[in-house]
């Protein structure tokens, strides 16, 4: 359980962190580009009045259209230390998240694989995507009713909140999203909690889904060949 939480806390200043724990690194391997994310685990679903299943049903639409984004992050951490930087999305699976200095670090997954990395060590940790947070929003059909257990559904004229956490019970921690609605659906930022009740605040700005990003953004540098290199 504490490598689970290490790597909550590492994963979670990432992207849309969704509720499930990398385990133990994985060696490198190739991209698997049919990737779908894979879910399992069942868990019944409270009870949500029309206004709240329609609200699911937009997150639901908005995600599935979704194919690239690009913009600014601000990261708060528990400590309520702030880190800021680029990220780039490209579905499925694919996503990079770039701190900007004095930091370093790269969180990047190419579609198959996520690393963690920091490239003032030159050190990486790998973990198999589709054990990681991420598998929920960047899977290919988004289904968060079928895929994720929904805690709470809030919505107002100009902002949908969600809060859910994955299905499986061996998996704590869980997520709040907040979506702008005007003058479109947009993320805008999402709040994770970990087993341990600490938070971490991701807000969003300057997005773009209008250009298809270049998937040569999501290759992934073998940090551990350049150090032995070295």
């Amino acid at each position: 359980m504490k490598a689970k939480s290490a790597v909550w806390a590492a994963v979670s200043a990432g992207l849309v962190a969704l509720l499930a724990f990398a385990g133990t690194p994985a060696s490198a391997q190739t991209a698997d580009p049919n990737w779908a994310g894979t879910v399992t685990g069942a868990q019944e679903q409270p009870q949500f009045a029309p206004e709240q299943l329609a609200a699911i049903e937009e997150v639901n639409r908005y995600f599935n259209e979704l194919k690239n984004l690009k913009g600014s992050f601000v990261q708060t951490d528990p400590d309520k230390k702030q880190s800021r930087g680029k990220l780039f999305v490209k579905k499925p699976g694919r996503f990079r998240f770039d701190y900007g200095a004095p930091s370093l670090k790269v969180i990047i997954s190419d579609g198959r694989w996520l690393a963690i990395q920091d490239h003032d060590l030159n050190t990486e940790d790998v973990y198999e995507l589709d054990n990681t947070p991420f598998r929920l929003l960047l899977r290919d059909g988004v289904d968060l009713m079928r895929d994720a257990r929904i805690l709470d559904v809030h919505t107002a004229e100009d902002l949908i909140i969600l809060s859910l956490q994955d299905k499986s019970p061996d998996v704590p921690g869980q997520i709040t999203l907040f979506l702008s609605k005007t003058p479109q659906l947009e993320l805008r930022e999402w709040v994770t909690e970990d087993a341990q009740g600490l938070q971490t605040r991701v807000q969003l700005s300057n997005l773009d889904t209008t250009e298809d990003l270049n998937p040569a953004l999501f290759k992934r540098e073998n940090l551990t060949l350049k150090r032995m290199q070295q």
